[in-house]
């Protein structure tokens, strides 16, 4: 009888921790996580988050199964003097542990980081800044120390050419040093030996190379006649002629509005105005594609030293070796201006 007392004792005991292990496996194994019909939430802990923030997040948002297995887990991983800021995407069914692990070695989920057809530093932060955790004006202080600059051997007139139009993976608590610290090593990465070298052919460094292919952006949009504009502004460099970029004009006034140039606005003072400087401006007019950029290194060799728009309104220029040629052009399309312009009237 006693035998079969102390088989029966043994067997609840077998049974009751077999179901207790069970439990607290699935507790802390299993699905710990109920977003509530919701695959993903992302959770952002700023720099200076707490662990009671981040649980306050976690209770307020009522996705802990667990909770009291959850807080015993988090304790006895130390998650309260480990937890990393950042980021964090929280997938339904996610177990405890997993959640746990995620934070206390900072297995944070990057930002998809995209920018084109960037003017301005302004414009530039304006669209980086809110997907990050810093703010636009921290950004753009960045953006304009002198000595950050120099730390590549770059201006704060001229930095902006290390931001290549693309898409990007950053951390979102990424500082701004940190952050133009990327992407200056995105931009060492572009710079290939072959680049450097067609750079080098052409006499000009790649920040210069990029530079001009700003211009050359600025000047059309289509990318089968890059090539042959960026020839044109190589062969006026090249003679020592003065670009009379238009574009550098408009971007000097800051007024991206304007549509046709006037004698005045021709004489408007600025170091980007290339009306009034030779050579290239001391910084880029806008952020100019990769395939902008190959264009110019790997230009159209021509001796057209003019181009005007296409009297056909179709984005494309008319190309001339002579100024009298160019003029022609020029009176063709301020033609077929005024004739359009007649009919919008009528």
């Amino acid at each position: 009888m006693k035998k079969r007392i102390i088989w029966v004792v043994l067997l609840v005991f077998i049974v009751g921790g077999g179901i207790f292990a069970y439990t607290a496996y699935r507790q802390i194994f299993g699905a710990g996580i109920d977003l509530h019909g919701e695959e993903e939430w992302v959770l952002y802990l700023d720099n200076d988050a707490t662990y009671e923030d981040f649980l306050d997040s976690l209770q307020t948002r009522d996705v802990l199964k667990y909770e009291s297995t959850f807080i015993r887990l988090a304790s006895y991983k130390g998650l309260n003097e480990n937890m990393k800021p950042g980021r964090y995407v929280i997938v339904n069914g996610m177990s405890n542990n997993t959640l746990v692990n995620m934070l206390r070695s900072g297995s944070q989920s990057p930002v998809k980081i995209t920018f084109t057809n960037i003017r301005t530093k302004e414009d530039f932060v304006e669209e980086v800044a809110p997907k990050l955790a810093f703010s636009k004006e921290e950004l753009l202080s960045a953006l304009n120390c002198d000595s950050l600059a120099a730390k590549y051997d770059l201006t704060t007139e001229n930095i902006m050419v290390i931001f290549i139009p693309n898409t990007y993976e950053v951390y979102w608590n990424v500082s701004p040093e940190d952050f133009i610290d990327k992407m200056h090593a995105e931009y060492e990465k572009f710079w290939t030996e072959d680049r450097v070298a067609k750079a080098e052919n052409i006499g000009y460094s790649p920040v210069e190379i990029s530079i001009l292919a700003s211009i050359v952006a600025a000047e059309t949009n289509k990318v089968d006649e890059m090539p042959k504009i960026a020839g044109v502004y190589i062969n006026r460099l090249h003679k020592g002629w003065k670009m009379e970029a238009c574009p550098t004009v408009i971007y000097a006034m800051g007024d991206f509005t304007i549509t046709r140039l006037l004698n005045k606005h021709l004489k408007y003072e600025s170091d980007y105005n290339t009306y009034i400087h030779e050579g290239l401006p001391p910084g880029p007019i806008n952020l100019p594609s990769p395939q902008c950029i190959d264009a110019v290194l790997n230009y159209e060799k021509h001796d057209y030293m003019f181009f005007s728009a296409k009297e056909d309104f179709s984005g494309y220029h008319n190309f001339a070796k002579t100024n009298a040629e160019h003029e022609r052009n020029a009176r063709k399309y301020q033609a077929a201006y005024r004739e359009w312009k007649r009919n919008q009237n009528d």
